[in-house]
């Protein structure tokens, strides 16, 4: 739980959506059809045991995932589907187009029943060529075309050296177009598109496979995974390779410059210049939370010139601050760095530049640049704070509430000290400490909404559910008697407590409706509003949410998320319009869960 962030909110939807996942799939099967889609949630819940071809238990499940080869005695997964005469043509002729004309229907199947199990054995004897010529013979003289000759030939392209992935298409459309229910052409086919890099149609045809198979089979959700993982990865970094650096939304921008005290703006020299002036009405801007307009100034004030280092040292801690929150990492690094070489007893500064390090993915050089920050000023609460929050994300919650014990013991008038301490008093398991701590919190901090919103995410988490309905309207009906910007998260929240308190969806929207109305960047109402969608089989309503969503995320792992829900939700539309016959089969789906 982060209080510079709704981050925390958006991964408790998500959550809730994994853990009812399958649940949450069936019954909304029947509301959805209706509509042409149904919501297959993007990742796929551990099953027990395995969906395995023979046999069953651990062993079998392992042997599941061999791939099969021409050597396993229960064949290399061709079809073995009779043709209306099971007799076999022992004639190895080849027949001429006018030939075949003249044979008789009972001739033409017997001889098409003879060529594949011809193939078939050809097949068996790793014989691909000899296999795809048996094959397409039998397919030129079947009186009544067979999906299964297609899909045999298809698995002959498989094998060739190289694999010929393009004509594995080819053959399984055609079978498809025959039997278009055909599940193992539509793996086939699903797994040549993959190889091609087709991601958004091989994930088409492996969500109607999960689908057609009702779910039991595991490969068929765990291949629904990859490919979703490699599509929604690949689509992530290139919009971030070519999209325009911006700030996230207000709400975050606001909530991470106020997780730092506020500091006194600095004396001017003498003489200030005209840089001078500049850098600080860009920190009375950010002092006005207009944020835009205090990265234009503070841009400025660097390039007309800054007469004296602490005022360049400002300068370029707040210009990174705004590089970090527009993911512009390296570059902000940088700027930090410059920062510290004119002023390193700047120590909001090191306590910034260890976010970044935790960006990369290095808490020693994180935890060296707190240890530098206290060197320079023992006395900081913010360096305690940031550094127990950097804990906190590392999952070492005894050690996090020990630094912002030490942060609100040097001002304890910063509330979210306060509110953290209670959360990770929590999340170490100390109940009693964590709801007295809250209650002091409310009770030091009448006129504030988080301590009452968090407090509220709490009571959730135990599902204290009216408790923590009342606590979230208290923190609504203190943000709306404040001057705007107003917070919403409280509204998102209480959303989310109807939804898994009563399932009342429709209560649950309406809050997140409220909330973007008031906020449109609201990426914890965009996310929550995008499920609760899905639900109802809002399926165009859910999509745009998903794209919104996709556009607001500020890191690649965000990103990541929500273009995975926006795909995974285009395929189950893309699956209703194919088999809108569905409907009746999913509706009794639902009705057994």
């Amino acid at each position: 739980m982060s209080s510079t962030s709704s981050q925390g909110v958006v991964e408790r939807v998500q959550n809730f959506v994994s853990e009812h996942k399958h649940a949450v799939l069936i019954a909304t099967a029947a509301a959805v059809v209706a509509v042409g889609g149904v919501a297959y949630y993007a990742s796929t819940s551990r099953g027990p045991g395995g969906d395995v071809e023979k046999g069953e238990g651990k062993k079998d499940k392992k042997k599941s995932k061999k791939r099969k080869t021409v050597k396993d005695e229960d064949g290399p997964l061709l079809e073995e589907r009779k043709p209306k005469s099971a007799a076999v043509e022992e004639d190895d002729k080849e027949y001429t187009a006018e030939e075949i004309a003249a044979l008789s229907q009972e001739e033409r199947t017997k001889i098409a029943a003879s060529l594949k199990a011809k193939g078939n054995s050809a097949y068996q004897q790793r014989k691909f060529q000899t296999a795809i010529d048996y094959y397409t013979r039998a397919i030129a003289v079947t009186p009544q075309p067979e999906p299964v000759f297609f899909s045999n030939r298809a698995a002959c392209y498989v094998n060739l050296n190289p694999p010929q992935h393009e004509k594995v298409v080819e053959d399984c459309d055609a079978a498809l177009a025959l039997d278009r229910k055909y599940i193992k052409a539509l793996n086939r086919r699903a797994t040549a598109l993959e190889s091609l890099e087709r991601f958004e149609e091989a994930l088409r045809d492996f969500t109607a496979a999960a689908i057609l198979n009702q779910f039991q089979d595991m490969n068929a959700a765990e291949a629904v995974e990859r490919v979703l993982k490699k599509l929604a990865t690949g689509k992530a970094q290139s919009i971030l390779s070519t999209r325009e650096k911006r700030l996230p939304s207000h709400m975050f921008t606001s909530a991470y410059f106020g997780a730092f005290r506020p500091r006194p703006l600095p004396a001017l020299p003498e003489n200030p210049t005209t840089g001078d002036n500049t850098l600080i009405l860009g920190l009375e801007a950010l002092g006005a939370s207009d944020y835009a307009h205090a990265y234009t100034l503070v841009n400025e004030a660097i390039e007309q010139g800054i007469s004296w280092d602490g005022g360049k040292a400002e300068a370029l801690n707040l210009r990174g601050t705004f590089k970090f929150l527009m993911t512009d990492v390296e570059s902000a690094k940088a700027d930090f760095q410059a920062s510290l070489e004119l002023e390193p007893s700047l120590t909001q500064t090191w306590v910034k530049i260890a976010s970044v390090w935790m960006e990369q993915g290095d808490p020693k050089k994180a935890f060296e640049c707190f240890e530098e920050a206290i060197k320079h000023n023992p006395n900081d609460p913010d360096i305690y704070y940031h550094r127990g929050q950097v804990l906190f994300i590392m999952n070492e919650f005894g050690e996090a509430a020990e630094n912002y014990t030490k942060s609100t013991e040097l001002d304890d008038k910063f509330v979210f000290s306060h509110i953290q301490l209670a959360v990770a008093q929590y999340k170490s398991g100390n109940l009693a400490n964590s709801m007295a701590t809250f209650r002091r919190t409310l009770k030091a901090f009448p006129d504030r909404s988080e301590p009452q919103n968090y407090y509220g995410e709490l009571l959730l988490d135990q599902q204290r559910y009216p408790d923590a309905i009342e606590k979230f309207d208290r923190a609504i009906e203190i943000e709306r008697a404040k001057p705007p910007p107003m917070n919403v998260l409280p509204m998102v929240n209480k959303g989310l407590a109807l939804f898994q308190w009563k399932q009342d969806i429709e209560a649950a929207e309406k809050c997140c409706q409220e909330a973007l109305e008031i906020d449109p960047e609201c990426e914890a109402a965009v996310a929550t509003l995008a499920q609760l969608s899905l639900q109802q089989g809002k399926i165009d309503v859910a999509i745009k949410m998903f794209d919104k969503q996709s556009q607001l995320a500020r890191s690649e792992p965000e990103l990541i998320s929500a273009l995975t829900y926006q795909y995974a939700t285009d395929a189950q539309v893309q699956f209703m319009h194919a088999y809108p016959d569905m409907a009746a089969q999913l509706g009794q789906m639902a009705r057994m869960i």
